[in-house]
């Protein structure tokens, strides 16, 4: 059976998919049904009114539910849901909307509630999640990006002896299988014209690679965000990051059915998406304290952090070529058993 059916068949339990969603993340949480709601004419908060207005006052649409995922370093969700700003566009164009949170980590699970339409948009899903979803014919296409962040993933190990990839082989190595962080491992081995049947690769979720590193019972460990700022914290040596080995690519992904039945809706979406980003980008050190708050670190590490991320929603030549070599990836390591055109993806 192939890595792609298996995969489908324990509905990645363990939480393998989770970084791959998020930019690596933590385990699935419970679905957050907490929602806010704010009447038309609503005080506005502190980000910039998008220019492009949309008449939503014939809306259908009464309630938008859509992933929140704030680690390793979302930046974009923290502050959306802190300044309010998707139900303030909606409100704005003359139709009150609820906007329900829900928090799912995993990839699998993140493309399968978006299947059920228990969630309507996947406001930061990885590459692999999104390519393995159509690849197996789930209704799934990409609205634009969310975020680019090679050099947050990362390999660490203790040994300071291994500086580079022939120095992996029969090494054991952990991390979580179709995610970035895999596509990383790939890439650097081949490097070397190796491949993981020359290491002792162990499938676990970042949180568990990063305690068997502590532990010393694997040679290195595939972490990113805040778990790879830790390791360096803790002096241990850094193998290579993901820059010239894994794009990273997050996007925004919807069901295309939702699509087409609510487009001036995710036309306000992506005007709130572009509020959201200049909010950011203006408010530099406001936004680094909120984020600072929501994750539980100091500024100065959010900082450090937030520096290795794109967060342009924008859809580049870059991003379709980097999407295609994931597709890539996945095929030539058996996760889905066709070649795969990621052109098809994108709304355009």
């Amino acid at each position: 059976m192939k890595l792609s059916q298996r995969i489908l068949a324990t509905t990645l339990a363990a939480g393998v998919m989770a970084s791959s969603m998020v930019g690596c993340g933590s385990a699935n949480s419970a679905e957050n049904t907490a929602s806010t709601t704010v009447e038309n004419g609503a005080a506005e908060n502190d980000t910039n009114e998008s220019e492009t207005a949309t008449d939503l006052s014939d809306s259908t649409l009464d309630e938008l539910t859509i992933t929140h995922v704030t680690s390793p370093l979302n930046v974009p969700s923290i502050i959306q849901k802190n300044n309010n700003v998707i139900v303030d566009e909606f409100s704005k164009n003359g139709k009150t909307i609820e906007v329900k949170y829900a928090e799912i980590t995993s990839g699998a699970d993140q493309t399968q509630a978006l299947a059920s339409g228990d969630v309507d948009v996947l406001y930061a899903v990885g590459g692999t999640s999104v390519i393995l979803a159509a690849a197996n014919g789930a209704d799934i296409k990409i609205l634009n990006m969310y975020s680019r962040s090679p050099e947050a993933f990362c390999l660490y190990s203790k040994d300071e002896n291994i500086k580079s990839a022939e120095d992996l082989r029969g090494k054991t190595v952990a991390g979580p299988v179709g995610t970035n962080l895999h596509q990383l491992l790939v890439a650097y081995l081949k490097e070397a014209n190796m491949t993981l049947d020359d290491i002792n690769y162990v499938n676990m979720s970042i949180a568990d690679a990063k305690a068997a590193l502590d532990g010393g019972s694997v040679d290195a460990a595939l972490v990113a965000g805040p778990t790879a700022y830790k390791s360096k914290q803790q002096g241990y040596h850094l193998v290579t990051n993901g820059k010239g080995l894994t794009d990273a690519v997050i996007a925004v992904a919807v069901r295309e059915d939702f699509y087409n039945e609510h487009k001036e809706e995710l036309q306000a979406f992506m005007n709130a998406e572009e509020s959201v980003i200049e909010f950011i980008n203006e408010n530099h050190d406001e936004t680094m304290e909120i984020v600072a708050k929501e994750l539980d670190l100091d500024k100065a590490a959010v900082e450090e952090m937030f520096a290795q991320y794109d967060f342009n929603i924008e859809v580049t030549e870059e991003d379709y070529k980097a999407f295609q070599n994931v597709a890539d990836f996945m095929y030539e390591t058996e996760m889905i058993d066709a070649p795969f055109n990621t052109e098809e993806l994108f709304i355009k």
